[in-house]
């Protein structure tokens, strides 16, 4: 049920004030008609060598600033300050419970409360990030990731990081999101495989962020098939997993969010065309091989004065993946989405580890970009997979 705003905000405010409670505070969004300063801001308190100080770092478009402020008088008017900008979403999480108020078009609260997130509260300023979800859990036991002691085993240190950078990367987007309120957050997992982040993304969203979900894995694969819907029994969670490929997907209902990790070369195109197609409100893309661009640039002659980036066959892949994943961010932009490309895991971890994060905003996209994306085109002599996918959506 809708509660008034400055009632929710009150609570808001004394949760993210208490300097011996508050694990982490998240402001986000906008409300309708108005805009804040910032994109999103985060908050928690540090212990620095003049007391323990909140902490709220700032995000505009293209950077973070960090102030400290200490704790009393000061700390309490930089909270002011943020709950009077008009930010459509505050996700705060307390040693107690976790509680998520989202701000409906009438301008009125909702307000979820569940149980504390999985984290462990720490006040270092250089500190370690807290896992969110713990070497014990559950899910990760039944994936193997973890020994039957609930420790993570030596030969998975690196699939759990994964696991865990993932998690921190969708948490950041679907504070920015704008997701549904009024019924199940639907998300889809296009080429899931084996389904370790389906299964982590599933458990993370319900259990970590309290959210009602409902979730579906898409794999072409039979043998991907039989062993997710026989791990989603013995875990007794409720995930739909379907056998098919990625362009031959078809769902009852349009997902809100849509997942794609590590689908191979053009299958990230076929999994970003069809989010689009859906009009999905949150994308996050690892892409996989990049075959398709590499092998248009091993036959096109380079243009000057680029010779040397394609001389040598490794510079050439190299390159053909960082143009590749340029021009989908550049597609995904001109058809309505907000779109970063990052760095989610180490590569020691995995060498796999661009994310595309697209958020979708509905905005028309400026003259500059479409001709921006045109002229690389034509320098390159390439055809983007993506670019042809959605043709008709870019006209």
């Amino acid at each position: 049920m809708a509660e008034p705003l400055l009632r929710a905000l009150t609570r808001v405010r004394g949760l993210v004030l208490d300097d011996a409670g508050l694990v982490r505070a998240v402001a986000s969004g906008k409300q309708k008609g108005r805009t804040p300063r910032w994109r999103r801001v985060e908050l928690r308190y540090v212990d620095l060598k003049a007391g323990r100080h909140l902490q709220v770092t700032a995000y505009d478009e293209t950077q973070a600033h960090t102030s400290n402020h200490v704790v009393g008088e000061v700390a309490r008017d930089a909270v002011d300050a943020l709950l009077d900008e008009p930010f459509g979403n505050w996700h705060v999480e307390t040693t107690q419970e976790t509680v998520q108020v989202r701000v409906t078009k009438k301008l009125e609260a909702m307000v979820h409360v569940s149980a504390p997130a999985s984290v462990v509260e720490d006040r270092e300023h250089d500190r370690k990030k807290p896992r969110l979800l713990p070497e014990d859990d559950p899910v990760l036991r039944t994936l193997g990731i973890s020994d039957e002691r609930g420790k993570v085993k030596p030969s998975r240190q690196a699939k759990y990081r994964q696991v865990e950078e993932f998690l921190r990367a969708l948490g950041t987007a679907l504070d920015d999101a704008k997701l549904p309120t009024d019924r199940p957050v639907r998300v889809v997992d296009l080429g899931c495989g084996n389904a370790y982040l389906t299964f982590a993304a599933h458990r993370y969203l319900t259990a970590v962020r309290g959210l009602d979900i409902t979730m579906t894995g898409v794999d072409v694969k039979a043998q991907s098939f039989a062993h997710n819907t026989a791990i989603a029994d013995e875990l007794g969670v409720s995930i739909d997993f379907v056998q098919a490929p990625i362009s031959a997907t078809a769902l009852d209902e349009p997902p809100d969010v849509v997942l794609a990790l590590h689908a191979c070369d053009t299958a990230t195109d076929d999994a970003l065309a069809a989010a689009v197609a859906w009009d999905a409100a949150l994308v996050l893309a690892a892409p996989c091989c990049h075959h398709d661009v590499a092998a248009q640039l091993r036959r096109a002659p380079t243009p000057a004065p680029y010779t040397m980036l394609t001389r040598h066959g490794i510079l050439r892949e190299r390159f053909a993946d960082t143009l590749t994943d340029a021009f989908r961010a550049a597609v995904l932009r001109l058809v309505g989405y907000r779109v970063d490309v990052v760095e989610f895991v180490e590569s020691k971890h995995t060498p796999r580890n661009t994310l595309v994060r697209a958020t979708r905003t509905g905005a028309a996209p400026k003259p500059a970009a479409r001709a921006e994306l045109e002229q690389l085109i034509s320098t390159w002599g390439v055809r983007p997979k993506l670019a042809e996918l959605l043709r008709d959506r870019l006209g």
